[in-house]
């Protein structure tokens, strides 16, 4: 029987955890990331970010992020993209792939055949001798602590870690397009974003 005190000391365990693998990708934030991004804002085409499972889900997130600030991003799944969705690459195009471990034989294939018909693949993953990493054109190595993620097996920490990374490349994009906060309040008009944008535009500037 777990006391009051034994699951608030698991509760702050995963919250240190989660933490630790956010920080963590601080060591990835090198010379490396930074031609990755310049590599993405000189992008004419469109961003299609892709991930399988939990990463499928980082992955969608990431592409909303990185349209709010300003990027012609989408997600798009490895299956649907299998299923004919393969068809919306264009020569200007980039794929931006999001797998922990890499070996997922259904993003590795979406990825090997979208390579043909874009300008190039981006993966975003903790092992770079993966196959993912060898069928790339750039990789962002993500460098999580051992205990990262619950049990080893559910990838919490690392999927924040790999939301994380998308976080900052969205802002060096916004930044490198010279997309202004108030180009993003006028397509985010809705919710409290929209509610504050006047009090937001106020406290940031029109920069």
């Amino acid at each position: 029987m777990q006391s009051d005190q034994d699951w608030l000391e698991r509760a702050k365990t995963v919250v240190r955890a989660d933490a630790a693998s956010i920080e963590a990708i601080l060591d990835s934030v090198d010379d490396n990331f930074l031609a990755v991004a310049r590599y993405l804002a000189a992008c004419r085409g469109k961003i299609l970010v892709t991930g399988s499972g939990t990463s499928g889900n980082v992955a969608a997130r990431g592409a909303h992020i990185l349209s709010v600030c300003g990027a012609a991003a989408f997600y798009l799944s490895p299956g649907d993209g299998l299923h004919g969705g393969l068809g919306v690459l264009q020569a200007d195009d980039v794929v931006l792939a999001l797998s922990k471990g890499g070996s997922s034989a259904e993003l590795n294939d979406f990825c090997a055949r979208a390579k043909t018909l874009c300008s190039g693949v981006i993966a975003i993953t903790a092992d770079p001798a993966s196959k993912l990493a060898a069928l790339s054109d750039h990789v962002i190595t993500l460098k999580l602590p051992a205990d990262g993620d619950l049990g080893g097996v559910v990838a919490t920490g690392s999927s924040l870690a790999a939301a994380a990374v998308t976080d900052v490349l969205a802002e060096m994009l916004r930044i490198a397009r010279d997309y202004s906060w108030e180009s993003l309040l006028f397509t985010h008009p809705s919710g409290a974003v929209g509610r504050d944008a006047e009090k937001s535009l106020k406290r940031l500037g029109s920069n």
